[in-house]
């Protein structure tokens, strides 16, 4: 389908697998899972859940920001955590990185994450202007 634009950026980890980073569509940002991988080495954060999330909602902001948009014009957000008892943490974190915008979430216990990271947030976005 030549209308899907596909969304790379060096400032955010490559794919890890047969997909891309965000699909954009008919104004629509499709952004993938970010795990907290650190771009430049593909290693894991090391950390606790803040600072994991606060490497993936980085790294989601990098692919955004490559597709022509940001997380103030994020629609939808789903969190994956590796355990549910590191919600409040998360929460916070996520918290400051939206700001006063509150996007619609759900949050869910994922059985296990990509190389056994404690969250990874994937989210839908509307285009810049």
């Amino acid at each position: 389908m030549s209308d899907l634009k596909r969304v790379h950026t060096d400032h955010a980890p490559a794919a890890i697998g047969p997909y891309s980073q965000a699909i954009v569509v008919d104004g629509w940002v499709f952004c993938s899972g970010q795990i907290p991988l650190i771009p430049e080495t593909g290693e894991l954060v090391v950390g606790d859940v803040a600072a994991q999330t606060d490497r993936a909602l980085t790294n989601l902001s990098q692919v955004l920001r490559a597709a022509g948009s940001s997380l103030q014009r994020v629609v939808k957000t789903t969190v994956f955590l590796a355990d549910m008892a590191d919600f409040a943490a998360m929460n916070e974190v996520y918290a400051r990185h939206f700001g006063n915008h509150r996007p619609a979430r759900a949050t869910v216990q994922a059985g296990g994450l990509p190389k056994s990271c404690d969250v990874e947030i994937e989210c839908v976005a509307r285009l810049e202007g």
